[in-house]
This record gives structure tokens, sequence and C-alpha cells, in this order.
């Protein structure tokens, strides 16, 4: 019986061990943060959570788990701060609130108040929606929604400065966020361009026999949601950027700042960021990043994570590429949002 005895006291060393590593690698920031999330509804009556991070005085714990990795916030503690500008953040297909934890921290730490929406039925529990008609469209609603629910509904509403609202968009994320803008991509393009260059998201499409191959049924479901409060955006990596011809970011008029990695497959540059960055021309402030890949853009990992959204080149260092890129983020957002002034030292 020794050795079941010395079994278990070694099973119980690991797992001590372990738990102290995952705390030891909780996302942090250099300020503390606080972090809720909260309940939004969409025109349509849909129900989705939002993670926000934001400002305060409280002292902060490893204590939420959200996505990919352990947070170190103080749960439900009170907005330190006033005329606090806001971010929104829209993830990719699949994706989740927690998908950008590590720059949703970084942003409260500076004075921000960022709100992350799950997009209802495409979202790394329900990917129903992905595909379907009204596809982007609900997302463009979903976080004009959210922007709704930040300064009419959500308890810390009376901090946040409604003239200063700022959003970052990831893959279809950075499509939603560009609709936002009021860009209007033509769905009806997609059968086509998928026909002469078969990339990713086309591959998804024609599995899962998406009506958006189909032009006619494509643009009439095309129905986008601009919301003019958002002042600047930075976009990494668009999905959909092909279908973002020059006349189609006619309407966008914010700046954006657009990011793109040279080793990204699933969105490729040539097809997709290049377009978007020709058709904005003097409204983008555009960074290639060597090295990386589509989903680098996602948070750091840790200790866990499945290999598709977490592996990396081996000359890529994925949490120094975030460390500068949060700073790049701060700074954009910093000179198109206006001063911090009033938020907590």
């Amino acid at each position: 019986m020794k050795w079941i005895r010395r079994v278990f006291l070694l099973l119980a060393v690991l797992a001590c061990v372990l738990a102290g590593a995952v705390l030891w690698t909780a996302l942090d920031s250099q300020k503390p943060v606080g972090f809720q999330i909260t309940q939004a509804v969409d025109e349509g009556g849909q129900a989705f959570p939002i993670g926000v991070w934001y400002p305060t005085e409280a002292r902060p714990w490893p204590t939420s788990w959200l996505g990919l990795r352990l947070m170190k916030v103080a749960r439900d503690a009170e907005v330190a701060g006033s005329g606090l500008p806001l971010v929104v953040i829209s993830h990719g297909n699949g994706g989740g609130p927690g998908s950008h934890a590590g720059l949703a921290l970084a942003l409260a730490g500076a004075g921000y108040i960022v709100a992350a929406p799950m997009h209802a039925r495409d979202n790394f529990t329900d990917q129903s929606a992905a595909g379907t008609v009204p596809w982007l469209g609900a997302r463009s609603r979903q976080l004009r929604a959210s922007v709704d629910h930040m300064l009419g509904r959500w308890e810390g509403r009376t901090r946040i400065d409604a003239g200063r609202v700022g959003a970052f968009g990831f893959s279809a994320g950075g499509a939603t966020v560009l609709a936002a803008l009021g860009a209007r991509p033509d769905l009806g393009q997609i059968a086509a361009h998928c026909a002469r260059t078969p990339e990713f998201i086309c591959k998804l499409l024609r599995e899962g026999r998406s009506p958006l191959l189909n032009p006619a049924q494509a643009r009439a479901g095309n129905v986008l949601s601009p919301d003019a409060r958002i002042k600047a955006a930075v976009v990494a990596a668009p999905g959909l950027g092909f279908l973002m011809q020059p006349d189609a970011l006619a309407g966008v008029r914010a700046p954006v700042q657009l990011w793109s990695g040279e080793r990204d497959t699933h969105v490729p540059y040539a097809s997709n960021t290049r377009m978007v960055r020709e058709g904005l021309g003097q409204r983008a402030e555009f960074h290639s990043v060597p090295g990386a890949g589509h989903f680098s853009f996602l948070v750091p990992c840790g200790l866990f994570g499945p290999p598709l959204l977490c592996a990396d080149s081996a000359d890529f260092d994925r949490d120094a590429f975030h460390e500068s890129m949060n700073a790049s983020v701060i700074a954009f957002f910093g000179k198109h949002l206006g001063s911090l002034a009033q938020a907590p030292r």
C-alpha cells in the first residue's frame, strides 16, 4: 500500500506545482483593473454577455478565468475615475470575450473602460450563425447594442465619456468593426471571389453549404448597423477583407490602425488586409508583423491552449509582440480619443 500513498503524494505535489504555475502566469496589468460580466440585449431581443474591464482602486487577485488565461483582477469592484473613454472589442469567429483579454487589461490599466461582447451564435460554445445570411449584420447590431448598453444601462455608465468611443476587431471582428464605421461590403461578391481564390473562409463556407455562396441570397441579408459614436478603431487581420473594395470603404471617416501578420495563411494579406489598406488610404495607420500568423493576435496562451490557437513559428515571441502591440494600440486611441487626464493615476 506504500506505493499507492506515494503515487497520491506525487499527484498532490504536481497539482500544487501546477496550480502555483497557473497563478504565477495569470494575466496582469501595471495598474489595478476591475472586471465583471454584464448582460446586454440587441434590438431583436437576443441576450448576450459582455466582459467589462475598467480602472479601479481595489486590490486585484488572480481569480477570474476567461478563455485561455487566468486574470489578476478585482472582480465586481468599483470603477475609479470619471470621463473615461470606452473601447468595445469584437472577437473573431468562434472566439469570446477572453480572446483579447491581455489587450483589455492593458487598456483598462491605462484608464479605459473596455467592453467585449460574446457575439450570439458565433462564439466558442455556439457557431450556428457563422456563414448564415444575417451573420455579419447580426454581429454589427450586437456591437452597437454593446455601446448602447455601456452608455445607457451599465451600472458604471456615469464614468464614461460618451464622446470618446473606440473599437477593436480581429478577423470576423475586424469586418464587424469596419461595418460599424460605415463600410458597406457587398456580400454578393463572396461566390465570385471564392471561385478565384479558394482561401480558408471559402473552404468553411463550402463545407457548411453557406447561403452566402448564393449572390442573390447574400445581398438580401446584407443589413448592417453603422455606429457614428465610434471615433477611432483598431482592426487586426480583417476577415472578408476581399469585400472591402474602395467604394465599400468610402463611408469610413474615422481613423483606423490596421494590423496584418506576415505569415497569416487564414486571412492572407494580399486578398484581405491589402484591400482594406488601399481602400482607406491615409485614414489607415498600417502595421505588418514579421513572423505573425493569424492567431498570433489572440491573447498569449500561457501553460495551456489548443495548438491551433496557440502555436506560433519558432522565431516569433507572442508575449513580446503583444506587449508592443498593446502599447501601440493605447497610443493610437490616446491620440484619437483624447487625453486620459481624468483617469486614476
